[in-house]
């Protein structure tokens, strides 16, 4: 192009903030998407114990933790930081791993999705609990419309209308477990860093999880075809390190209560990789208690959102 040219350049389009916090949410929750099915491949034969890939996973995140710290120089939690990151890792790095872990070993990937498509709902109802706000009464009823038919849906399927498997209490627990370390981890998020609060919980909790993990060992050593191992690999890197930096630098950008709502995606999105990956096959009652189960969390965490936002 001549310099005295009439010609003028274009310039590059720039996403907008909003877009590019629901780009590193989505990328997040597609990352933790894959965490119930590869979860199912781990303990598939048996080789790997529940509680070593339980515990194990955790152990490898928070090797990778304590260099990114170090690296890059992170203060330490001061009191009670201390104290509120152990609650943090007894939600998402102890208690949903290692319950959901045994819970996949007789539960399918497909029905696990469903139950834990409460997490969304569970997760506000625990932020609302620990803020201490009064959400109209319509957030309470979809709560509970969601783990009405969470409930249900588990009953039916896991072995009639008797009550629900022991494999669907452990995903509720493991859904209460992730709600609270969610939504402690969330307000903690506001004061050390996004990914600086996982890694915090990550180390914190590395003494006990590498305990855990020596005693599964001890008991059964690990045993398990490529499949199974580069499973593993998945879990401890991506499901338990990698996809938080993306979920919470989605939810620092923001705004914050558009990108927390991808997360209503991750349960059609595991349900998807269920029926690709692992070749089960897809009932309807598994759809329509999955759609139940989303559409009821969506009303909750919406109507949570629109009584904050007032």
């Amino acid at each position: 192009m001549k310099t005295n040219s009439s010609a003028t350049l274009l310039p590059a389009p720039v996403l907008s903030p909003a877009r590019t916090g629901l780009s590193w949410g989505l990328l997040g929750v597609a990352a933790f998407s894959f965490t119930v099915p590869f979860t199912r491949v781990a303990v598939a034969s048996g080789g790997l114990a529940p509680l070593f890939i339980g515990s194990g996973r955790a152990v490898v995140a928070a090797l990778l933790a304590a260099v990114a710290l170090a690296v890059t120089r992170q203060r330490l939690p001061r009191g009670v930081q201390w104290a509120r990151l152990a609650v943090v890792a007894g939600g998402v790095v102890v208690g949903f791993p290692v319950l959901t872990s045994y819970a996949l070993t007789t539960a399918s990937a497909g029905h696990s999705a469903v139950v834990i498509a409460l997490l969304p709902a569970a997760t506000a109802v625990c932020a609302v609990l620990r803020g201490h706000e009064r959400p109209p009464a319509r957030f309470w009823a979809m709560a509970a419309v969601g783990a009405v038919a969470a409930v249900g849906f588990a009953s039916v399927q896991g072995g009639g209308l008797g009550g629900p498997h022991w494999s669907d209490l452990l995903l509720l627990g493991a859904v209460l477990a992730a709600g609270v370390g969610y939504a402690e981890g969330g307000l903690l998020a506001r004061e050390l860093g996004a990914w600086q609060t996982i890694s915090w919980a990550l180390v914190l909790s590395a003494p006990l999880m590498v305990t855990l993990a020596g005693l599964s060992m001890a008991q059964r050593p690990p045993v398990g075809t490529a499949t199974e191992w580069a499973a593993f690999a998945y879990l401890g890197v991506v499901s338990m390190f990698l996809g938080f930096f993306a979920w919470y630098h989605g939810l620092a950008i923001g705004p914050m209560e558009q990108v927390s709502q991808i997360q209503l995606v991750q349960p059609v999105l595991t349900i998807s990789w269920a029926a690709l990956l692992l070749g089960e096959r897809l009932t309807w009652p598994t759809v329509l208690g999955g759609l139940t189960v989303i559409a009821s969390a969506a009303l909750a965490v919406r109507t949570r959102l629109t009584r904050t936002r007032a």
